[in-house]
């Protein structure tokens, strides 16, 4: 369970320059992975943020604070993605989206913890039978850590144009 010095917690617009700076920092972290994950925002940092302030506004995206600072977040959606084929968007399952844990609070299992408690939720609220995540393509560390967590490969998206993701 979380620590009692982080606190869970919906988003709110005045939430916004600390979540992007969030994702900023670890995007800027990933350049120094081999990974072209979050080279630069997708398809333009107007729409990246217009993505994340619409999940806001619709209570998707919760966040995790620590000393009066957002040290993570998380979006869990419960409406079928769209880039999942058919079949399994008819299934119910809440998607995962933007999973960010800042660097301080890397490998204490705060990613694993948000994740365990979207699976409730996803069960819980929403009656989902799955949890499904996004991972990057070439991001194969972000790969083994779905894994561990229990995770399995679905398939590779097509490329639409949308930022590219194996389906996990």
């Amino acid at each position: 369970m979380l620590d009692r010095s982080l606190m869970l917690c919906r988003a709110t617009p005045d939430n916004m320059d600390s979540i992007v700076r969030l994702i900023e920092d670890r995007a800027h972290w990933l350049r120094t992975q081999q990974t072209d994950q979050w080279a630069q925002p997708w398809p333009s940092r107007a729409e990246r943020d217009k993505r994340i302030l619409e999940h806001i506004h619709a209570e998707k995206t919760w966040i995790i604070e620590h000393a009066s600072m957002i040290v993570a977040t998380i979006t869990a959606d419960p409406e079928a993605d769209p880039h999942w084929p058919e079949p399994e968007r008819l299934d119910p399952a809440v998607y995962i989206h933007r999973l960010v844990v800042g660097l301080p609070f890397a490998g204490v299992e705060l990613g694993a913890q948000l994740l365990d408690w979207a699976g409730r939720l996803a069960t819980g609220e929403y009656g989902a039978r799955w949890l499904r995540v996004n991972a990057w393509t070439t991001n194969d560390r972000l790969h083994a850590y779905y894994s561990r967590q229990g995770f399995e490969h679905f398939g590779q998206a097509v490329d639409n144009g949308h930022d590219p993701g194996a389906r996990d």
